[in-house]
C-alpha cells in the first residue's frame, strides 16, 4: 500500500522503482519482483517490459520460467506520448489484468538510443511517472519501473525518485506536475499568425495542411485543436511551425485546475472525437496546459 506525503489514504497501485547500472543489478532487482508476480494467487502471467539487451539477458536468467512471463520490447509500449503511455497501459490492464487490475509489471521506459529523449521529453514522462499514482490508484497492479543509469543519467533517476513512492524523496503528485508546469514555455515565433478570438477547426485543418501536413493528419490536428477548446472560452490564438511540428495556441477565459485534465482514459477506452483533451493529447505529442492570472494557455504540438 503508497500513500502520499499529503496525507491523502492509501491506494491499491503498488509503484516501485528500481535503478540499475549492470545487467547483474538488473537481474538483481528484476528476478525477485517477476517471481512475486509468479507467485500471486490468481494473477496472470508478470510482463517485462524492456529495453531488447535487458529482455534478453532477463530470459537467460529466468531459464525455464521464462515461457510464464510475457515479453514486450519497451519501443512497442512507450510509443508516442506519455498520454499514449497512458493508454496503453488502460488499455493493457483492461485485457489482461485479473480483476480490480491485479498483474505484475516490470517497467522500463525508454530513455537512450535513438529514442532518446529531450529534456522537454523527459520532463513530460516524469509528469507520468507521477500522475500514474493518481491514474491508476484504483488499480491493485503492482509496476516496478527500472531505470538503467547508463541510458536513463543522473538528473532522470533523480527526478524519477520524486516520483516513486517507495523512495525517500518522493513527492505528492500534484504538487510535483505543478513543478513541472511552472516552466514557462518558449515564447511563440514573432511571424505566429494571430486570430482574435475563437478558432474554427476548418481554418486549422486548411493552415496545417498548407504548412505541410497530410490531409489526413491536417484533419486529426484540427480536430485535436477543436476538442481543447472545450476546456473554455478561447479568446485568441496563434499558429506557427511547419509540418510535421505545426503548433497552435489557445488563450482561454478561465483557468484549467485539473492537474489530470486530459490523461483520464475515457469509459469506452476508444479514440474518438468528443473526448475533450483527452483526444487532443492522444493526437499530439504536446499539450501543454499553463494558467495565467485568470485564464489559461493551452498549446497543442502535433508532432
Amino acid at each position: 500500500m503508497n500513500s502520499t506525503r499529503s496525507g491523502t489514504a492509501p491506494t491499491p497501485f503498488d509503484h516501485r522503482m528500481a535503478v540499475f547500472g549492470s545487467d547483474d543489478d538488473f537481474i538483481a532487482a528484476a528476478l525477485p519482483f517477476l517471481a512475486e508476480g509468479l507467485a500471486a494467487p490468481d494473477e496472470p502471467p508478470p510482463v517485462a517490459i524492456a529495453a531488447p539487451g535487458n529482455l534478453d539477458v532477463l530470459r537467460d536468467a529466468l531459464g525455464g520460467d521464462a515461457k510464464d512471463v510475457n515479453f514486450i520490447e519497451h519501443t512497442d509500449w512507450y510509443s508516442g506520448s506519455a498520454a499514449n503511455a497512458v493508454a496503453q497501459g488502460a488499455g493493457y490492464l483492461a485485457a489482461h489484468a485479473a480483476p480490480g487490475g491485479r498483474i505484475h509489471l516490470l517497467m522500463e521506459p525508454v530513455w537512450g538510443g535513438r529514442a532518446g529523449r529531450s529534456v522537454r521529453e523527459s520532463a513530460e514522462w516524469i509528469r507520468y511517472e507521477a500522475l500514474a499514482n493518481l491514474l491508476f490508484a484504483p488499480m491493485a497492479t503492482t509496476a516496478l519501473c527500472v531505470y538503467d543509469a547508463r541510458t536513463a543519467g543522473s538528473a532522470v533517476v533523480a527526478a524519477a525518485r520524486r516520483a516513486h513512492p517507495d523512495t525517500e524523496v518522493y513527492e505528492d503528485p500534484i504538487r510535483l506536475a505543478a513543478e513541472l508546469d511552472a516552466v514557462p514555455l518558449p515564447p511563440a515565433p514573432a511571424d505566429a499568425r494571430r486570430i482574435a478570438g475563437g478558432v474554427a477547426k476548418d481554418a486549422v485543418r486548411t493552415w496545417a495542411n498548407a504548412r505541410g501536413l497530410p490531409l489526413v493528419d491536417a484533419e486529426l490536428f484540427a480536430e485535436a485543436v477543436a476538442e481543447a477548446t472545450a476546456l473554455g472560452p478561447v479568446t485568441g490564438a496563434l499558429l506557427w511551425g511547419e509540418a510535421p511540428g505545426c503548433v497552435v495556441e489557445l488563450s482561454l477565459a478561465r483557468r484549467v485546475d485539473d492537474p489530470l485534465a486530459g490523461f483520464v482514459p475515457p469509459p469506452a477506452g476508444e479514440l474518438e472525437p468528443g473526448q475533450g483533451l483527452w483526444f487532443a493529447r492522444q493526437v499530439c505529442a504536446y499539450v501543454d496546459v499553463r494558467d495565467d492570472g485568470e485564464g489559461a494557455t493551452v498549446r497543442l504540438q502535433y508532432a
